[in-house]
């Protein structure tokens, strides 16, 4: 019994014994087959350069300027003497480089396991690096490499529609390998709602080394996939001339085609793009945050503000719609309407007297709305105006663009846990209240009132080698198509008529039509009697500034919608920019003269 034991042992370990050498023999060949093909190649990745963006006739907005990075051998930290001697050299050459600097990034990556050389120097310009590159080849531990930096050429002009890149931060790191190895990636605009196509893909070499990382062979290349150009939509020319007709004014200006192209859109103060390129300053972007004026809020997808008069076409709308409401209803206007103990007043202190839909639109009549909204509902306000794209995105190609508020009972109660007060009705129907909209929501919704559609905005014209496809909703009913032109007639008048709340202010050479709006920032208390003009307000309560446009009434092609901040009436503060704007349009060839 014992000898079985001790042979069935034998053969045991005699078993795993022959496993053990056929797994070292034939199961792990190709594992260390592998690794010695790991010690003799390495991949080498090959960065692609960034897209450029262009406006549409091709003039220059992002580009790229060539240059050059330095970079030193690795382990060197054990010989001080050398590594010192090496950046004091580069330091000589370029008295402007901070040593420290230089110190520091060596350190953080020189390593037993890195073989790599190490970029101490990101971007020096081509100019500079030229004179002195044989020199600086030379040195055996220093290494130049050409590499190029972002570089905006309008600076300010434009600048929350093209955005900035900016160095890759670790989340970026993680998702997006081009943006780790470049360095930078977009952070605002469309530098970065187009980040993936701009950057590129990445390339590689597999190269054959010796034992001391020195190439020997390259075996297999791919080429990067770059220089993807990305043009846009807007014109340069249209887009300086805004700027100088915004100077020293904050708000929002877009010139957009029914289609949803958009010509030019300013968000006001702008501010330097490049700043962002190689890092600013502490002081500066304390500064900038400081500023009461928001300049670094992209106004246009991103400022919320109440609309004012500029929504009381769509509550027309709600109010057609419904039926019970028809454009030949009138209302008796004496100023103010009393709801309990509270008087909701008329911007006009006598009145309008009768008041029919057209008059309303064209004199901005609170108190028709007022009477309407009572008899319609908040509901049926609400449902209209979010169908006309409120309280939605509308699809801009910017990026954490904001949806706004269209309040109705529902959205209180899910809000606050409170009950709906007519009060409230009466006023979110003149665009006050909760009301809060974007200004490209306006933009998007006055084309909707020119042409029956609702358009898509972009700024996007050619990328991935296609056009941008135009994209549309039919979001009008039977009943409010019908009613269509009976609006476009208010708003017509509203800019012609002796009446029309701008028509003392429009000097177009081709008849428009629009809506005036004068949005509060702070409520008028009850006790005060008589209220007090826009300019004996201090700045901050001052009322916001609306026109919403479209042009040429009869042939309709674009939109132009602007909001002065702080700027008082509509009319007054926004018409002569509205006008210098389609004069302008004409000027350039994108509407026909008289």
């Amino acid at each position: 019994m014992r000898l079985k034991i001790v042979l069935f042992m034998i053969v045991i370990v005699f078993l795993i014994l022959l496993s053990k050498i056929y797994y070292l023999s034939i199961k792990s060949n190709s594992y260390y087959e592998m690794l010695a093909k790991q010690n003799i190649t390495k991949k080498e990745w090959l960065i692609p350069i960034r897209g450029e963006i262009l406006d549409r006739n091709l003039n220059p907005l992002a580009i790229n300027i060539l240059g050059f990075k330095i970079l030193i051998k690795p382990h060197l930290s054990k010989k001080m003497d050398e590594l010192n001697s090496t950046i004091r050299y580069i330091k000589n050459i370029f008295p402007t480089l901070d040593i420290k600097k230089m110190f520091r990034k060596y350190k953080k990556y020189d390593s037993a396991y890195n073989h790599d050389f190490i970029e101490v120097v990101k971007f020096l310009p081509y100019k500079e690096v030229l004179p002195n590159y044989v020199k600086l080849n030379l040195n055996k531990d220093i290494l130049v490499l050409p590499t190029f930096k972002r570089f905006y050429p309008n600076h300010e002009l434009a600048s929350h529609i093209i955005g900035y890149v900016a160095r890759t931060d670790k989340k970026e790191a993680k998702k997006d390998m081009v943006a780790k190895l470049v360095g930078f990636s977009g952070k605002a605009g469309v530098e970065k709602y187009y980040n993936r196509f701009l950057e590129g893909k990445l390339g590689y070499k597999i190269v054959k080394v010796d034992a001391f990382n020195k190439d020997l062979e390259v075996l297999k290349t791919k080429e990067p996939v770059q220089n993807q150009n990305l043009i846009l939509t807007i014109d340069i020319r249209l887009q300086r001339y805004i700027e100088e007709l915004f100077k020293n004014r904050s708000g929002v200006v877009i010139v957009m085609g029914l289609n949803g192209d958009i010509l030019a859109a300013g968000s006001f103060p702008e501010y330097d793009i490049n700043m962002f390129v190689s890092g600013i300053s502490r002081n500066k972007w304390k500064e900038l945050t400081n500023d009461f004026d928001h300049p670094f809020t992209n106004k246009i997808a991103n400022g919320l503000y109440p609309p004012g008069s500029v929504i009381k076409m769509g509550t027309a709308m709600a109010f057609l719609d419904s039926k019970k409401i028809t454009p030949y209803t009138t209302f008796v206007c004496n100023g103010a309407i009393k709801l309990g103990k509270r008087d909701f007043r008329c911007w006009k202190s006598s009145g309008h007297g009768k008041t029919d839909l057209i008059k309303a639109i064209r004199e901005s009549c609170d108190v028709y709305f007022y009477d309407g909204s009572l008899k319609v509902g908040i509901d049926t306000i609400a449902k209209t105006l979010k169908k006309f794209g409120f309280s939605k995105k509308s699809g801009i190609d910017l990026p954490g663009e904001f949806k706004g508020t269209i309040p109705s009972k529902e959205w209180k109660e899910k809000k606050f846990g409170q009950r709906w007060y007519i009060g409230e009705t009466v006023v979110a129907a003149i665009g006050q209240g909760y009301d809060l909209v974007t200004p490209i929501q306006v933009a998007r919704y006055t084309a909707l009132l020119a042409s029956g559609k609702l358009p898509t905005p972009h700024f996007a014209k050619r990328f991935l080698n296609k056009e941008y496809k135009d994209r549309y909703e039919d979001v009008l009913t039977k009943t409010q198509k019908r009613y269509l032109p009976t609006i476009q007639k208010a708003m017509y008048e509203v800019c012609n008529h002796p009446r029309g709340t701008a028509t003392r202010h429009i000097s177009t050479k081709i008849k428009i039509a629009g809506k005036t709006g004068t949005a509060q920032v702070v409520g008028i208390p009850q006790n005060d009697k008589k209220r007090m003009k826009e300019d004996e307000l201090k700045y901050y309560k001052r009322s916001h500034a609306w026109l919403t446009t479209y042009g040429p009434y009869k042939n309709p092609k674009y939109v132009v919608t602007v909001l002065v901040e702080h700027g008082g009436h509509g009319g007054s503060a926004a018409g002569p920019i509205v006008s210098k704007i389609y004069n302008k349009l004409i000027e350039l060839g994108y509407i026909k003269g008289p």
